[in-house]
């Protein structure tokens, strides 16, 4: 006599294989998104991408945009030829830059290059929109968000410094606490 399985149990087993074989298949995978940890934002649609866009302000209403441009072509060089505000912080006001050159296939980051000083309704923790345009016509609206001159963005607001405010004096570590993170109030 010869035995077999009930269709019954080939059937559940079958379906728990399928289930276990499918379920592990797919798309989209969280490992497969480009993710760059960081306070900052980025945009990837243009030829120049923008990367860990950030505004670092030392006091109420200025403050240092910094970004590292990123040019995807490997024949021509790019350029950012403006940044000013945009939608609700069209009054944001720019100190004046010449065009970031961006050889190709290079990345120029304004953190090491000095930023660009702004002006306007901003502190730490809003977020600012502008645009961002580049000499090939292209470019970019984003919300960029404020920091605090603390950390790692220490020393980067440079507006005062520049002339670009009437503000006081950058408040420095006096804002951060000893592990170099914003007071908290």
């Amino acid at each position: 006599m010869q035995l077999r399985p009930p269709a019954r149990l080939l059937a559940a087993v079958g379906a728990a294989v399928l289930a276990t074989t499918l379920s592990s298949c797919g798309f989209g995978y969280a490992t497969d998104r480009v993710y760059t940890p960081g306070n900052g934002v980025n945009d990837r649609d243009a030829s120049v991408d923008v990367l860990n866009a950030v505004i670092v302000s030392a006091q109420e209403g200025s403050g240092t945009f910094v970004a590292s441009f990123a040019n995807n072509s490997t024949d021509e060089p790019a350029t950012v030829e403006s940044l000013a505000g945009a939608g609700d912080d069209s009054a944001l006001e720019v100190g004046d830059f010449d065009p970031i050159e961006i050889a190709p296939g290079a990345l120029v980051n304004l953190a090491t290059e000095g930023g660009i000083p702004v002006t306007g309704e901003l502190g730490a923790g809003d977020f600012v929109n502008v645009t961002i345009t580049f000499g090939d016509g292209e470019s970019v609206d984003m919300q960029v968000p404020t920091v605090t001159d603390c950390g790692p963005y220490e020393g980067l607001d440079t507006s005062a410094s520049d002339g670009a405010s009437d503000a006081p004096t950058p408040a420095g570590d006096d804002q951060c606490d000893e592990t170099g993170a914003p007071e908290q109030e």
